[in-house]
């Protein structure tokens, strides 16, 4: 059970991200592990989305009309807006733009929030020093407590 410190908790999924459904499936078991907590009105969950961009990407996305920029955040928005829905506490939404492990600190800072809880990939070896893992960097970086969420082993055979 969660103690009475924790306030604020900062969510970060990875709803649509492609592929398959691992994506998906591993956004779930997050929220299946936060719903554990048994959160009330004294708490406040932040659930975060970071569409994560190449330096070269930039100057792209800016000649893009804004048409083309309106249906993924609307996407994304409307899938976190179902993971919104499976709480029983105040909630808000947050989209951002950038390296996924800095915003994810990024927001924690501006929000205040005592716990961030995210999803591992999985990565092991190779994979884990060529791909990077956003969850080592958040745990080593954040300003505040931590929880990784494993995936299960379904999950782990499609990411």
């Amino acid at each position: 059970m969660l103690k009475t410190s924790v306030h604020r908790i900062l969510v970060a999924l990875d709803p649509a991200s492609g592929h398959h459904d691992a994506q998906e499936d591993l956004s779930q078991q997050v929220m299946e592990t936060l719903k554990q907590f048994q959160l009330s009105d004294r708490h406040k969950v932040i659930l975060s989305h970071v569409v994560p961009i190449e330096h070269s990407e930039v100057d792209i996305i800016a000649d893009r009309p804004s048409v083309e920029l309106e249906l993924p955040y609307d996407r994304l928005t409307q899938h976190l807006q179902h993971y919104q829905k499976q709480l029983s506490c105040p909630s808000e939404l947050e989209i951002v733009a950038g390296d996924p492990a800095e915003e994810i600190i990024r927001l924690a800072k501006i929000h205040q929030v005592d716990l961030i809880v995210l999803g591992s990939r999985g990565l092991t070896g190779m994979q884990r020093i060529v791909m990077g893992s956003v969850s080592s960097q958040v745990f080593a970086d954040a300003p505040c407590s931590v929880l990784v969420v494993k995936p299960t082993e379904r999950t782990e055979r499609f990411l």
